[in-house]
């Protein structure tokens, strides 16, 4: 009796917490799918480019020195603030206590946990694979006399800081806006998703942490994640149903066949 109260009780939890549902006409559900696709596919793609740029030091790679140098030409006091407040907000201390605090707002205030643990997860995936790449590729920043933020000795390909930012911005801005029908704040919650990841992938070249094909590869495996959790989210919430005709085509249609008869 006990197991199966136990069993009910997990069953409702479930229920209430983690069954979420939209509508989306069978049109709609094949475009997500297949956005989901081509993040993912291009996304490797993009970043079996660089890792092989990088490897042989040319192609992507030449693009290193010049826009590292003119980055470093932008430099004074108050740019270097701006850019180092960016990278700290995006940064490893900073990013885990937002991510945790999103995560446990959002499902409080919406009572339901399907999305924020999505986020959460996809973050998670993400956190993993740079520290399972960065030390096997075992790429060297740039010099040490370069970082204006003392020195960082880790391996550099690919950044952890852009892709912490990416994912985030990202996830957040498709979890949030896919629900709502309002094409103008989706439009204007993607622009200033991609604004605030341009930031930060500027910033760290900037602070002279990173060369500029390790925020490409960053942004090519955010793909990635990004593409995974739309095709999770899609094919866990997405209920297909009929779209709806436009009546006077519909009508136009019935006219033409009564006039064949």
């Amino acid at each position: 009796m006990d197991a199966q109260a136990e069993s009910g009780r997990l069953r409702r939890f479930h229920e209430r917490f983690l069954i979420e549902t939209r509508e989306v006409s069978p049109r709609g559900r094949a475009v997500l799918y297949a956005t989901a696709a081509v993040l993912m596919v291009g996304g490797v793609a993009a970043f079996l480019v660089v890792l092989d740029a990088v490897g042989e030091g040319d192609d992507l790679a030449v693009i290193d020195g010049p826009i590292r140098d003119w980055f470093t030409g932008l430099q004074s006091p108050p740019m270097t603030v701006f850019m180092a407040v960016i990278a700290t907000v995006f940064g490893p201390i900073a990013m885990p206590v937002i991510v945790l605090v999103t995560t446990v707002w959002w499902g409080i205030a919406a009572r339901h946990a399907w999305r924020p643990l999505l986020l959460a997860g996809g973050m998670a995936v993400g956190v993993a694979i740079v520290q399972i790449l960065a030390p096997i590729i075992g790429r060297e920043r740039p010099p040490i006399a370069t970082m204006l933020m003392g020195a960082d000795h880790t391996p550099s390909f690919p950044s952890g800081h852009v892709m912490g930012a990416t994912d985030f911005l990202l996830l957040t801005a498709y979890l949030v806006f896919s629900r709502r029908r309002n094409p103008v704040s989706t439009v204007v919650a993607l622009v200033v998703a991609v604004v605030l990841v341009v930031l930060t992938a500027s910033c760290r070249i900037y602070l002279g942490y990173h060369w500029p094909t390790d925020v490409l590869a960053s942004l090519s495996l955010s793909m990635v994640v990004v593409g995974a959790v739309v095709g999770v989210d899609t094919w866990r919430t997405v209920r297909v149903v009929p779209e709806v005709s436009d009546p006077t085509r519909a009508q136009r249609r019935a006219r033409r066949a009564r006039t064949n008869a």
